[in-house]
């Protein structure tokens, strides 16, 4: 190794383990490997698997100053091809109980590595706040730590509030018939940066009757070692979540939205990483031949993410909800997106999009996105694929699962005015109806001028010199080059 290489800071990313947070943490990762850091991205031995089966056993090779890791989660083997996302329950637990010792093991290998001059010594992690075990090991290397956020900063503002909704009585719920009797329609006003939000809005793990609730307790020890950490960076915007970033900032001295991200590394000089893609299916790409042959934003892509499940009669209201809207529409069916198994679409349905209508196992969402012939997008609401669709100037409609989905809803319809909401218990007559109104209706003209409008401002703010970009170059220059491997 050159002397060029050791002088090379050397960063260790390390992402929770699921699609929706390793996607954001490897853009980020390919801006630092830009400005000149060798980067080392950790995933679990599932994943890296899951990865190699998408992508090709080759897919990493030839990367230069790149390298990936991988650590084992401490989970009972997946039955079959183990190509579905892990239970999140479990997950958690794993990751409080299993996770750090295997870590310690990574940074120590990586130590000799570079003792032996194959790689440059460590000189700063960069963690999931959601692996927050990282923290410890940070502190006995003496290493600089930044904690990233890949959901919003609502997200985790909640998350510190948990105390106060339990100390108000807001939580945990009496019983089972409070999530649906109305109660989870109290507004909540002891959160501070959060207006006009709901109980109902607020992250769905505070739906619980357990006091103790692992997933609960995980979110609450990850956000309770933040302030342990050297900085802590969202992927969100002060033009997003403005009230949010304001409160946080009185309550963290280094805290800074530095996204969106998707915006943010498409302004960035482009080198042989813009191609690595770290999808955990396969991807289909002749969905945008399909797109190529149809009229501008004239396409409603339908995508649900990488964790979202529903039963097989909510699919097949989608279904047919869409087929009757008479839209073009692209719609990606993961293999386990129907709780208990796949489901077969009927041939009369197949029959009635075969002009219009394409269905695939999963894709490149941004080139979706971005491709002219869309012109709405029916989501989940995570936040990735909130702030890709902002990024491509698309307005949405809104079907949330859980986690921080139904959060990012109430921006979207409410704050934002760039999406409408469609009921929990889904019936084809609204989907029939909605879709019509976000593609060819009146509100959906409104919101598509202004999910353009926040396209410019996102922009902006990731383009050299905007806020988001100043808030990364500080993260870096004064965090993660602060003080070199110990």
């Amino acid at each position: 190794m050159g002397n060029l290489a050791d002088n090379k800071p050397h960063a260790v990313l390390i992402p929770y383990p699921v699609q929706g947070h390793i996607n954001p943490l490897i853009k980020l990762a390919k801006f630092l490997h830009l400005r000149g850091f060798y980067i080392t991205f950790v995933n679990t031995e599932y994943n890296h698997k899951r990865l190699l089966k998408s992508m090709g056993p080759k897919a990493f090779d030839g990367l230069i100053d790149f390298s990936f890791e991988t650590i084992p989660d401490g989970l009972t083997p997946i039955d079959g091809d183990g190509d579905v996302s892990q239970d999140i329950i479990a997950l958690c637990k794993s990751i409080r109980k299993n996770f750090l010792h295997p870590y310690r093991e990574l940074l120590s290998r990586l130590h000799d590595s570079a003792t032996a001059g194959l790689v440059p010594p460590v000189t700063c992690l960069v963690s999931d706040f959601c692996m927050s075990f990282t923290i410890q090991a940070a502190e006995e290397l003496s290493l600089p730590i930044v904690f990233f956020s890949p959901s919003n900063a609502c997200t985790f503002l909640s998350g510190l509030h948990v105390h106060t909704l339990f100390d108000q009585g807001l939580i945990p719920l009496k019983d089972e018939s409070y999530l649906t009797n109305g109660y989870l329609d109290t507004k909540v006003e002891c959160i501070p940066g959060l207006k006009n939000f709901r109980l109902k809005d607020l992250p769905d793990l505070i739906r619980t009757t357990n006091p103790n609730d692992s997933v609960l307790e995980f979110v609450v020890e990850a956000v309770g070692r933040a302030h342990r950490a050297s900085a802590i960076i969202f992927n969100t915007s002060n033009e997003l979540e403005s009230d949010v970033m304001n409160v946080l900032s009185t309550m963290f001295p280094c805290i800074y939205a530095i996204g969106p991200l998707s915006s943010l590394l498409y302004q960035s000089p482009q080198n042989h990483l813009a191609s690595l893609s770290t999808n955990l299916w396969k991807e289909d790409i002749t969905c945008l031949d399909w797109l190529e042959s149809k009229d501008p934003r004239s396409v409603v892509y339908v995508n649900f993410g990488s964790m979202t499940v529903m039963t097989a009669e909510k699919l097949i209201e989608f279904a047919w909800g869409l087929a009757n809207s008479k839209q073009p529409f692209l719609w990606i069916i993961r293999p386990d997106l129907v709780i208990g198994g796949s489901v077969v679409l009927s041939s009369e349905f197949v029959n009635e999009i075969s002009d219009r209508g394409l269905i695939a196992d999963w894709c490149p969402q941004e080139q979706v996105l971005n491709h002219p012939s869309i012109g709405g997008f029916l989501t989940h609401c995570g936040w990735n694929s909130t702030t890709e669709s902002i990024c491509a100037g698309v307005p949405m409609l809104c079907w949330p699962f859980f986690t921080d989905q139904p959060a990012n809803c109430r921006y979207i319809c409410n704050t934002w005015e760039i999406g409408i909401e469609i009921d929990t218990n889904v019936k084809r007559e609204e989907v029939e109806k909605l879709v019509n109104e976000l593609m060819v209706g009146e509100k959906g003209k409104k919101m598509r001028q202004k999910t353009i409008a926040m396209q410019k401002a996102a922009l902006e703010d990731t383009k050299p010199g905007g806020r988001s970009y100043m808030n990364l170059e500080n993260v870096i220059n004064e965090v993660l080059l602060k003080q070199k491997q110990v």
